[in-house]
């Protein structure tokens, strides 16, 4: 919870204090055989040809760390895996990106990497799923897919020859976000696991929980069988839309636009990454749920979740669930 600022009182910053403590308690027993840090010499069997991986430093006859973290053994490989550092796409990663800039046959998306990320033509779904070479036409209508700023969800694809990282959305679930909010947290606060999107369906809201630290909230969308227009296609919609702005009916304006309800929970889920995030702890879809359910059982609005107290109350919920977890484990 580095850099967060609250105004607590005596009472609220002691029980804060006490919640932080007993969770660092937790996670110092549950880690205490694999953390280290720096100059801390790592136990390895030098009889088994030991390989000295990221991280780690051969002094004095002894494996050393040079970083804090997590002492990782693949085989001989012995590494440090840094528990607090910049995002590392790995294949396979679901990503939340921001159009930065549309280039001959590919888009470039900031990832929150050291470097834009590459989402090329061939690497996107043709309409009903067609698998041909990509044309001129399609080039045209790139900017009819993707503009700058637009919000895209896709997968890591990997590194090219070239060094530049490549991403691909070769299905109905990845493309372009709309009617909802990004949110910017540390990337290691989301872990890897196997599913990254999700439907909360009591809150009609998709969450998607980008392994590069960026946090998709927004209105339920059906998958789309088509991603890319004709231009034909496109011209006769702008045509229409242009004849018809002028008398669009109630029923056109209602699905045009979210909901009230539906905004408030997005609000109210954001507000719950927002609380999380600030207070260090990861991020995961039953944690999100629990925070909003306290929130609601409340009856706190949505600004309200913001406040010095809520942040104290999901601090010690959070310390209550994580010792009640370890004495079941245990």
């Amino acid at each position: 919870m580095r850099g967060l600022q609250l105004s607590l009182n005596q009472t609220q910053k002691l029980r804060l204090q006490r919640a932080l403590d007993q969770l660092e308690s937790l996670s110092s027993k549950a880690n205490s055989n694999a953390s280290v840090a720096v100059a801390d010499t790592i136990p390895v069997n030098y009889e088994d040809c030991v390989l000295k991986g990221h991280g780690t430093l051969e002094l004095d006859g002894e494996v050393v760390a040079t970083l804090c973290g997590v002492v990782e053994r693949v085989n001989k490989l012995v590494y440090v895996r840094t528990l607090r550092a910049r995002y590392k796409p790995e294949t396979g990663d679901i990503i939340v990106g921001r159009v930065t800039e549309i280039a001959p046959k590919r888009w470039r998306l900031d990832i929150n990497f050291s470097q834009d990320a590459v989402l090329m033509l061939s690497s996107m779904n043709l309409p009903d799923g067609i698998q041909r070479r990509r044309t001129a036409v399609d080039e045209l209508n790139m900017r009819s897919i993707f503009e700058e700023n637009d919000i895209v969800c896709a997968e890591v694809r990997g590194f090219q020859h070239d060094g530049s990282l490549h991403l691909q959305a070769r299905s109905q679930k990845y493309g372009k976000l709309e009617r909802g909010q990004v949110l910017t947290i540390s990337p290691y606060l989301v872990k890897r696991r196997k599913q990254h999107l999700h439907y909360l369906e009591e809150f009609g809201v998709d969450l998607i929980l980008g392994c590069n630290g960026f946090i998709w909230v927004g209105e339920h969308v059906e998958a789309k069988g088509t991603l890319i227009e004709d231009q034909t296609d496109k011209a006769e919609q702008l045509n229409t839309k242009s004849s018809s702005s002028t008398f669009m009916s109630l029923e056109e304006q209602e699905r045009t636009y979210t909901s009230l309800e539906t905004r408030q929970n997005i609000c109210r889920i954001a507000n719950a990454v927002r609380v999380l995030a600030n207070l260090g702890f990861s991020v995961t879809v039953e944690v999100i749920k629990e925070t909003v359910y306290l929130s609601s059982s409340l009856n706190l609005d949505i600004h309200e979740m913001l406040g010095s107290e809520f942040y104290v109350l999901v601090a010690e919920g959070e310390a209550t669930r994580k010792s009640m977890f370890t004495k079941k484990k245990g």
